[in-house]
């Protein structure tokens, strides 16, 4: 199979599977679910690339690894965040901003986002394909981000679900263990995860094209679904000691607060 016809599959793939998801809610009203799908639809894109790319076996393998274990770590953590919740607040202010329309708007979102996957899997591709197996150094190097980075997030996930969890804690703003240093380091972890396969495709033909993936990740975190949702105006709600964690945490890369 060529890149651009594998490329296709992923695509098609995912928006398959995130028009089911639109189906889902048009009974549960409850839009969530396709950031759990999302993710996991990433990774079963590298899957696919991996199988029917022509790179050497042991790129492939360590390409289809390192991508699900990442895409269904994070689907699952999202998947046991929103159960028994509401609809997440971005997606409840959309579905009333739009109206009598949401249902048609919320299908061209989810095809939209689906886009966005098949585009940050571009990484994914290249490896797929590359001409060469990948020398000793770089799949270290290669497995040294993608830990980091894994590990990173997922640590900072459970130390803000653990903070939440303490009663004493409820309307307070979270400023332990890495959120100390970042007042969102499970986005910064979240960039640095595509950081690896820029590193791992080290050597090949289209190796330039890996640059965009966690480009596009940094910015949508930090200009457009991730940072600015959040910290917004009718996001910020004020937490205990919310004004002066912002002056003096980093918003995203971890750094020591400011006295």
């Amino acid at each position: 199979m060529t890149p651009i016809a594998a490329f296709g599959l992923g695509l098609a793939t995912t928006v398959v599977l995130l028009i089911i998801v639109w189906l889902i809610q048009l009974f549960t009203r409850n839009a969530g679910l396709v950031d759990v799908v999302w993710s996991a639809s990433v990774g079963i894109m590298a899957a696919e690339y991996a199988l029917v790319g022509d790179a050497p076996g042991g790129a492939r393998i360590l390409l289809a690894a390192l991508a699900l274990t990442w895409a269904f770590r994070l689907a699952a953590y999202l998947a046991v965040r929103m159960r028994g919740a509401p609809e997440d607040s971005r997606y409840a202010a959309a579905r009333k901003s739009w109206g009598k329309k949401a249902d048609l708007y919320m299908l061209g979102f989810f095809v939209f986002q689906a886009v966005i996957a098949a585009i940050l899997s571009i990484p994914f591709l290249v490896v797929a394909y590359m001409p060469d197996a990948p020398s000793l150094w770089v799949v270290l190097l290669t497995l040294l981000v993608w830990f980091v980075a894994v590990v990173g997030e997922g640590t900072a996930d459970a130390q803000l679900k653990a903070f939440k969890a303490r009663p004493e804690n409820r309307g307070k703003v979270c400023a332990e263990g890495l959120w100390r240093y970042s007042r969102h380091p499970n986005y910064f972890f979240e960039s640095l995860h595509w950081v690896t396969y820029v590193v791992l495709a080290i050597g090949a033909p289209w190796w330039w094209a890996t640059l965009a993936s966690p480009v596009i990740m940094a910015w949508l975190l930090l200009k457009v679904s991730g940072i600015p949702t959040i910290e917004g105006k009718d996001a910020a709600d004020k937490r205990e000691g919310h004004d002066e964690y912002v002056r003096t945490t980093s918003a995203f890369v971890p750094w020591p607060p400011k006295q």
